[in-house]
């Protein structure tokens, strides 16, 4: 039963730091059916979304704002053992160099192909082979910024269920669909549904902004030393594009590229229709995410340090 009164642990050797440290392996991880998020503004996009963690690690001295106790509050509400900390402890299960403080472990994300429900206009993101977390995550990121229905990880080369895609992804992973499979499973799905598959390779011919792309879309990369597979480029359901790359470089940053053309999708559709875009987000100091008081504060310091000069 979860206990209202965290539980107080001072060593670095303590056995329950000791095994949420080995779920920075992905066997540990697998093994145990765990998904290790750090950090506040992705735990609580994961707690908004809906995720339930069964462990929760807190190390109050490492906190940067004023909003981490509600955060602790409805992780322990919906069920998480609470572990607390100091300093030194932390730093052992911890894979950043500036921790916050925040630790959590609950169950990892499955989801497959025919749990997906897409809308009509369906915007779909396939991401193929990608080998860097930090890709990966960002691609998350980017996807959904742009309203992305789901995002397929085709023939992976990196676990979706890393912590460093969690980060770079900035809890996006919670906030829509990601479903893994293979390449042949992947275009199939969207054949069958009707999507026209834009299949991004520095040699096509075409634009990427040369198709209309406010119906059921989807967007397809690859790895960046590799590109796509032929049953991409040689799909008759694929159209081939590519970036105008004006420079020496024939290429992008798969995650950089992504955004490209995510974003074309996104003006063509806000062309169309300007009333899908929700209204700005109010400028606050603060607001909901310590990170933001933190960085005033520092900037704050930087301009009186400056005056002093």
């Amino acid at each position: 039963m979860n206990s209202k009164e965290p539980i107080l642990l001072t060593s670095p050797s303590n056995p329950r730091l000791k095994q949420i440290a080995k779920l920075r392996q992905r066997s540990h991880r697998d093994d145990e059916g765990a998904l290790l998020v750090e950090g506040y503004r992705e735990l609580k996009r994961a707690i908004d979304n809906g995720w339930k963690p069964h462990t929760l690690v807190t190390c109050p001295e490492l906190w940067l704002g004023k909003h981490e106790p509600a955060l602790v509050g409805r992780c322990t509400a919906a069920g998480a053992t609470h572990l607390q900390v100091v300093p030194a402890a932390f730093a052992k299960i911890s894979a950043r160099d500036r921790p916050d403080g925040l630790i959590a472990v609950g169950p990892q994300l499955r989801r497959t192909l025919s749990s997906l429900d897409l809308p009509p206009d369906a915007l779909v993101v396939v991401a193929e082979s990608i080998e860097k977390p930090g890709n990966l995550g960002t691609i998350l990121r980017s996807a959904d910024a742009a309203g992305a229905a789901a995002v397929i990880v085709c023939d992976r080369c990196t676990d979706v269920q890393n912590p460093n895609v969690v980060r770079a992804s900035v809890g996006t992973l919670f906030s829509l669909p990601v479903v893994e499979t293979s390449t042949a499973e992947a275009l199939a799905f969207l054949h069958e549904r009707g999507f026209r598959i834009l299949a991004s390779t520095p040699h096509a011919e075409a634009f990427y902004t040369d198709f209309d792309l406010t119906g059921p879309t989807a967007v397809v990369v690859g790895a960046e030393q590799v590109g796509l597979k032929d049953a991409w480029l040689e799909s008759p359901d694929c159209s081939t594009v590519r970036i105008p790359m004006l420079g020496q470089c024939d290429s992008l940053n798969v995650a950089s590229a992504t955004t490209i053309l995510l974003y074309e999708v996104v003006r063509q559709r806000v062309a169309k229709d300007r009333s899908i875009v929700p209204p700005p987000a109010p400028h606050e100091r603060g607001g909901d995410d310590p990170h933001v008081d933190a960085q005033h504060e520092a900037v704050h310091h930087l301009d009186e340090a400056r005056r002093r000069v």
